[in-house]
């Protein structure tokens, strides 16, 4: 599965004034969450002021002067309340060239709910696709009219820009970087450590397709739906699978069932259709190389799977793909 595992692990969080706490902890957390499960994240927090005061009250301190970021990093930028529409800058000069330097060294850059407004302050959401909190879609497309801001998604990823929607789809969003830089494993161990849902943006199902059938108990049929989320190309047989966790064929069907209602094959081919659809909106690459990373010998049987499971060929997801 291809990863883009180029991040440092260096993630620097822009406090901006009157910062949302949920939009700064939830992301955090989920990050902080994957050092401890073994990514290698180190987070920093910086501000124009050593002191900022929190839109719930809390007053945040210690924080440093925003540092030179560079290739490989992470610029994590939470929500700030904002106030009613103004024509006067929403963050300073000094903040909106710190975003603008670090895009040029190709830091990649995330923003959270409001935190979209920093971004488009320094012009870095110019013609690229965007979202932010539902209460701001209209305003955004009114004050950054270059931008393609996007309503009733989770989270956009557009090259090295990334933005999330209100709130809690900050966590969402953070998750999405876990699992693009280090897979769908990590990502979904985060997700069940801190009890919640490994979602995708409005383009697709709600809940992650690494993490659907998953509620469940039985240690056995995790370690299998971790291998096959691991290996979507592998043509192991359901002998091969039921070997890797000390199990007969058909105690493993047993089990498999018992647990999430679908056998090993099915769940097989849902992850290699959905990891195939994600490819398709993500990427250049042709049907047939899709068909053949997601462990389909045949691109016309493919071809099949996915109109018979989305009601729409392959080649209209790219056409649709934003």
């Amino acid at each position: 599965m291809d990863r883009e595992n180029t991040g440092t692990g260096r993630i620097v969080v822009l406090v901006l004034p009157h910062v949302n706490l949920l939009d700064l902890a939830g992301p955090v957390q989920v990050f902080d969450t994957a050092a401890h499960l073994g990514a290698p994240y180190r987070i920093e927090y910086a501000a124009e002021s050593a002191q900022v005061s929190s839109a719930q009250g809390l007053r945040l301190a210690g924080l440093v002067p925003p540092p030179p970021v560079g290739a490989g990093d992470l610029v994590l930028v939470p929500g700030p309340s904002l106030g009613p529409r103004s024509t006067e800058p929403l963050v300073s000069e000094g903040v909106a060239e710190w975003l603008r330097t670090a895009h040029r060294a190709r830091a990649r850059i995330a923003s959270v709910c409001t935190g979209a407004a920093a971004l488009g302050e320094a012009g870095l959401l110019d013609g690229r696709r965007c979202t932010t909190h539902w209460s701001l879609i209209d305003p955004m497309r009114e004050r950054y009219p270059r931008a393609r801001v996007r309503e009733a998604v989770l989270y956009v990823h557009d090259g090295l820009v990334s933005t999330s929607a209100g709130v809690a789809a900050g966590t969402d969003l953070a998750l999405s970087l876990v699992e693009r830089e280090h897979g769908p494993e990590l990502a979904c161990a985060v997700a069940r450590q801190l009890v919640i849902y490994l979602r995708r943006d409005g383009s697709s199902g709600q809940v992650s397709p690494f993490l659907r059938h998953r509620d469940h108990l039985d240690p056995a049929v995790h370690r299998v739906q971790d291998h096959l989320a691991r290996h979507p190309d592998s043509q192991e047989t359901l002998a091969d699978l039921a070997a890797t966790v000390n199990l007969s064929p058909r105690g493993l069907s047993r089990a498999f069932t018992a647990a999430t209602g679908i056998t090993p094959m099915e769940y097989r081919q849902r992850l290699r259709l959905e990891y195939a659809g994600a490819l398709l909106r993500e990427t250049d690459l042709t049907i047939e190389t899709v068909a053949a990373r997601c462990g389909f010998r045949d691109p016309r049987h493919f071809r099949r799977l996915f109109r018979t499971r989305h009601g729409f060929p392959p080649s209209e997801l790219r056409r649709s793909a934003p």
